[in-house]
């Protein structure tokens, strides 16, 4: 079905770097946010300054992860411990809370300026399966998932939609754990095993395989694709067109003219 195995009924699907093309501003708005914190960090503690990696750190701290979480991960890997702070902190303030809030100030400062544009083949992909009557949901770790899905003009084509908001109303602890896909499964009314995972992030590929879904397909559009069939991936693909069938030779619009 579409490139996947014929008992996949449903689809599930990342939005950062799988439906639309914001996983970029969310990496410049982290490094935004973090190069700030670790500037003043090396003022107040005379030690280097050694900025983010746009590149690695976002990849193996905070894609695909919950903003808090995303957050603790990188502070950790530079063995800096905060106050967890709460959601009443000012962005940047020296806490987890009021980092993660700058960052969101920042990301949603660009969305606004640069807008959001959707992968062709993405959306190309979901009206097939739309057209096919096959549900569909979007699992995303942002709490801003449907303001970014209305911005690219998508809101309409899922059933289902489990964000960052879901995830803390529910208790959903985030990627890498399988309890956001999960819980849209279940919604769906399919079982994991006959549903597909979509999605770009490390952490989100791994969420897929402790789901024990039916397909895990990752989508490399930064030339990850070893590392995301080492943390989950069952298909990697560049592009969501490339699960579209060939429909072949097509006949031309009318008839050629027979020489005399």
């Amino acid at each position: 079905m579409l490139g996947l195995p014929d008992d996949i009924r449903a689809f599930l699907f990342d939005l950062d770097g799988v439906l639309t093309q914001t996983a970029t501003v969310h990496a410049a708005a982290w490094k935004d946010t973090f190069d700030d914190f670790l500037r003043a960090e090396a003022a107040r503690t005379g030690g280097p300054f050694t900025p983010f990696d746009a590149v690695a750190d976002y990849d193996a701290y905070v894609d695909g992860r919950p903003r808090l979480d995303g957050t603790r991960a990188f502070l950790g890997s530079r063995g800096i411990e905060l106050p967890e702070g709460t959601d009443a902190d000012p962005p940047g303030t020296r806490t987890v809370q009021g980092i993660s809030r700058a960052k969101n100030d920042t990301v949603l400062r660009m969305i606004r300026e640069q807008g959001v544009a959707p992968y062709r083949g993405s959306v190309d992909y979901v009206r097939r399966l739309r057209a096919l009557g096959l549900p569909t949901a979007v699992v995303s770790s942002s709490a801003n998932c449907r303001d970014v899905l209305r911005a690219a003009g998508i809101e309409g084509y899922f059933d289902v939609i489990v964000d960052g908001l879901v995830a803390a109303r529910d208790g959903l602890p985030g990627k890498p754990a399988p309890d956001t896909y999960l819980a849209a499964a279940r919604a769906l009314g399919v079982e994991p095993a006959h549903a597909a995972v979509f999605e770009d992030a490390l952490a989100g590929v791994a969420s897929g395989r402790a789901g024990g879904f039916g397909a895990v397909v990752g989508v490399d559009r930064v030339g990850q694709a070893d590392e995301l069939r080492r943390d989950g991936a069952t298909a990697v693909v560049r592009d969501l067109a490339e699960l579209i069938p060939d429909p072949g030779p097509q006949a031309p619009d009318k008839p050629e003219e027979t020489p005399a």
